[in-house]
C-alpha cells in the first residue's frame, strides 16, 4: 500500500497543541503515513506558545498531499488569498481536507464548508456562524466527517477526529492501538456532544457557596426553593440572580451537575448504572440513560467503555 502523505498547514499563531495532535498520531504509524509541516512561507512560524514551530515546506506541499490538516490558529486572522487558493486546489484534486479547532476559520472562507455541517471550538461556534452564514455550524458535536471534508471541535476533539481518520484508513484495531499508547479513549463518536460543565456563579459569594453545597447533596431531591433557602433569597429572586450569574436556570444547572457527576462515576468506578443514578439524584437507570443521551448523545455503557477501555493503557514498561 502506498504511503499516505499528510500536510499539516501551520498558519501564523498556530495552536501548538492542535499542531502536535496529527504529528503524534500519524507519525506513530511511519509505515503508513508521512507527515510534513508546511506554511505559506517555509521557516519559523509564530505560535500561541513559547516553543518555536519550523515549517519545512511551503504551500506546494498541499498539491502533493493525500490529506491536508489545518490546526487551530487565531480566528481573528484571515488567511492570505494564496492559502485559500491552495486549500481549494487540494480539495478539487481529491485530497481530504481537515480542520482542528479554529482551523475551520481557514476552511470556511474557501467555500469548502458552504451548505455543509461543520464544527469548531464551542467558544467560537457563534462567531463562525456569524461570519460564514452558509456554513451549517453544529456546536454540539465533537467532529463532523463528510468523507472529503472534516472538522473537529476544540483541543482534545482533534484527537478524536484523527483517530477516526486512522480508523477509516486502517481499521479499529490500529486506531485502538494508537489510543492505548496515548492513554485516551479509543473511540468517541463524532455525534457525541462537546462535554461542557455548567459554570459556577462568578461572584464568589452566596450563590457560589450554595452551588458548592448543592454539589455535595446531589443524592437528595433538591428544589429551587431548597437552593433559595440556603442562599437566603426568595425563590424568584434567587432564580433571577442565578440566571444572571450562570446563563441558565437553577434546575438546568442542577441536572447538568448530576449528569456531570454520573459521568465521573462511569469513568472511574464499576458501580451499576442504577446505583450511580440513585447516588447523583437522577433516580433511575432509565432517567440517567435519557439524560446522558440528551446531553452527550451516548449511553452509559458506551461512555464507560470508551473511557475505561483505554484509560487502563499500556504498562509503563511496555516496549510497544
Amino acid at each position: 500500500m502506498p504511503m499516505h502523505r499528510i500536510s499539516v498547514l501551520a498558519l501564523s499563531r498556530v495552536v501548538l497543541f492542535d499542531l502536535a495532535i496529527p504529528l503524534e498520531i500519524f507519525d506513530s504509524q511511519p509505515h503508513r503515513y508521512t507527515t510534513t509541516v508546511c506554511a505559506p512561507t517555509p521557516g519559523p512560524v509564530p505560535s500561541t506558545g513559547a516553543l518555536p514551530v519550523h515549517a519545512t515546506a511551503g504551500l506546494a506541499s498541499l498539491a502533493e498531499a493525500d490529506t491536508v490538516i489545518v490546526p487551530g490558529f487565531d480566528p481573528r486572522d484571515v488567511p492570505e488569498r494564496e492559502v485559500l487558493t491552495a486549500l481549494r486546489g487540494a480539495a478539487e484534486r481529491g485530497a481530504r481536507v481537515v480542520s482542528i479547532c479554529t482551523g475551520a476559520f481557514a476552511l470556511a472562507p474557501t467555500g469548502l464548508l458552504d451548505r455543509r455541517s461543520a464544527t469548531t471550538h464551542w467558544y467560537y461556534t457563534d462567531e463562525l456562524a456569524r461570519r460564514y452564514p452558509r456554513v451549517r455550524v453544529d456546536p454540539d458535536v465533537l467532529y463532523v466527517d463528510h468523507g472529503d471534508i472534516a472538522t473537529s471541535a476544540g483541543m482534545a476533539a482533534g484527537i478524536d477526529l484523527c483517530l477516526h481518520l486512522v480508523r477509516r484508513d486502517h481499521g479499529a484495531e490500529t486506531a485502538a492501538e494508537i489510543a492505548r499508547h496515548m492513554v485516551v479513549p479509543p473511540h468517541r463518536s463524532g455525534g457525541q456532544a462537546q462535554l461542557l460543565d455548567r459554570p459556577l456563579p462568578a461572584d464568589g459569594g452566596t450563590l457560589a457557596a450554595t452551588c458548592d453545597w448543592a454539589r455535595h447533596h446531589l443524592d437528595q431531591r433538591l428544589t429551587v426553593a431548597d437552593l433559595a433557602r440556603h442562599a437566603g433569597y426568595a425563590p424568584r429572586t434567587f432564580a433571577r440572580h442565578f440566571r444572571a450569574q450562570t446563563g441558565t436556570t437553577p434546575l438546568r444547572w442542577l441536572t447538568a451537575q448530576r449528569v456531570h457527576q454520573a459521568r465521573r462515576l462511569l469513568e472511574r468506578t464499576d458501580r451499576t448504572v442504577a446505583d450511580i443514578a440513585r447516588s447523583v439524584g437522577l433516580g433511575t437507570a432509565a432517567n440517567l440513560r435519557t439524560q446522558l443521551a440528551r446531553d452527550a448523545h451516548t449511553s452509559p455503557s458506551a461512555y464507560r467503555r470508551a473511557y475505561q477501555g483505554s484509560l487502563r493503557g499500556p504498562r509503563c514498561d511496555s516496549t510497544g
